[in-house]
């Protein structure tokens, strides 16, 4: 028995079997003169669609296929990862051909490579390093607490999350010339989304800054070949050095690439959850009371507690809020048949946010995350890093510096806003459109 298509849809064919309901055009029409913004789309498909629908975002342009449906998008990104592929990364222009955005057998040996740095007994290496950063940054707010200068949030979180992955791979601590030549890092991940497609004329309208992440990177990569370790030991840098040796595919191109990749998805995204964190704070100081009451410091239930504030901070704002696939074969998702070369968009942004998996998924409650039977059970319900072989490799590393970072600052005086960002910014990551400016006080 055929499967009436959703209100507001007409169907868009498959090789076979129920083809994948598609957005009407005049919806489309409507969002374009409303809106415009990629995120409005989506969420505007799965409105009307569900879990599996298409959409064109242009006239004439084939299908896209969003995934927000759990089932689904466990088929895609774990059961299937053969035949739902990566195709080129919009940061390719920055990280090169880095893990990030590598495919087939290179993504496989770089990925292993690195697997075992972010697991288990490759954690335990930079645990101290995470800590030193975290003093770092509480010493900091200590004076910013004791002469009222006025900081910006979103730069203090992302000055401490660059300290730590720098730490983690170099075994230094981050110096203020290379803090400076880095911070470009965050400007070029700003500027992806809107570069030309063309990749050339895309790698020229950031060359400059690129130029200056590629002298820092040549510098220590450098100083890795020449055994500089730092005072806290050999970083991840040195692990890739030493690949080089019985590995001819690591070159120092590839090196670099590989450093880029960790510099820019170990701090950018660690940053923006941060920053999303203490303005959420400010929203619910509640939830901060609550945390800093479930136990004293260093205690299992005062670390579950802060552990939650990150969680629910990512199921609102995933690190990863959308994955594009290509499927490189026909295939039956959801009782839906998709033909090869169909393009896939899955979003854990509004997957997160599916009032059928989350309750008053608009609402900051990290109690989802403390309280047994309240977060979906089902694995594709809450994927922040992603799930799957190509799920993100630092999520641990992740975790494990934001909770750390929050321990130490929490029991001192909360931030209070001078300015606050009025939107949210959907580009490489979901950071907010603007600065978060705030003094400390009891």
């Amino acid at each position: 028995m055929a499967v009436p298509a959703p209100p507001g849809a007409h169907e868009a064919s498959g090789p076979a079997g129920r083809p994948v309901p598609e957005l009407a055009p005049e919806h489309v029409a409507q969002w374009r003169a409303e809106s415009g913004d990629l995120v409005d789309l989506l969420a505007l498909v799965r409105q009307r669609l569900g879990g599996v629908g298409a959409f064109r975002p242009e006239p004439g342009a084939p299908p896209t296929v969003l995934v927000t449906d759990p089932d689904a998008v466990r088929h895609v990104l774990a059961h299937h990862p053969d035949r739902y592929v990566k195709r080129s990364h919009r940061a390719r222009v920055l990280v090169g051909d880095g893990v990030l955005s590598a495919t087939g057998d290179a993504w496989q040996s770089q990925r292993r490579l690195l697997q075992s740095q972010f697991t288990g007994r490759g954690m335990r290496r930079y645990e101290e390093r995470i800590a030193a950063a975290a003093r770092v940054t509480a010493a900091r707010w200590e004076a910013y607490a004791r002469t009222g200068e006025v900081f910006d949030l979103g730069e203090e979180m992302r000055r401490f999350a660059l300290d730590t992955i720098w730490r983690a791979l170099t075994g230094h601590p981050l110096d203020p010339a290379t803090e400076g030549e880095l911070a470009v890092v965050s400007r070029v991940v700003a500027a992806l989304p809107s570069l030309p497609a063309d990749r050339v004329a895309a790698r020229a309208a950031v060359a400059a800054d690129i130029a200056r992440i590629d002298a820092v990177a040549e510098r220590a990569v450098r100083a890795a070949r020449d055994g500089g370790a730092g005072p806290q030991g050999p970083g991840l840098l040195h692990v890739l050095v030493e690949a080089s040796a019985t590995r001819p595919a690591y070159t120092d191109r590839l090196i670099r690439d590989e450093l880029v990749t960790l510099l820019m998805a170990g701090h950018e995204t660690t940053a923006t959850t941060l920053t999303w964190l203490h303005l959420l704070l400010d929203r619910h100081p509640e939830a901060r009371g609550r945390a800093l009451a479930a136990g004293p410091a260093g205690s299992p239930g005062r670390h579950q507690a802060v552990q939650a504030l990150v969680h629910e901070t990512l199921r609102l704002y995933p690190s990863a809020w959308i994955l594009p696939r290509h499927a490189a074969e026909a295939d039956t998702l959801a009782g839906h048949a998709l033909p090869a070369g169909t393009d896939l968009l899955v979003c854990p942004y509004l997957t997160h946010r599916d009032p059928g998996l989350w309750p008053e998924p608009e609402d900051f409650d990290p109690g989802r995350f403390t309280t047994p039977g309240r977060r979906p059970a089902h694995p594709g319900a809450y994927l922040p890093f992603g799930i799957g072989p190509r799920a993100c490799l630092g999520l641990q590393f992740a975790l494990r510096e934001s909770v750390t970072l929050l321990e130490h600052l929490l029991p001192g005086p909360a931030p209070r806003f001078r300015t606050l960002p009025t939107g949210t910014v959907h580009g490489l990551t979901v950071r907010p459109d603007g600065p978060a400016t705030a003094v400390l006080a009891d």
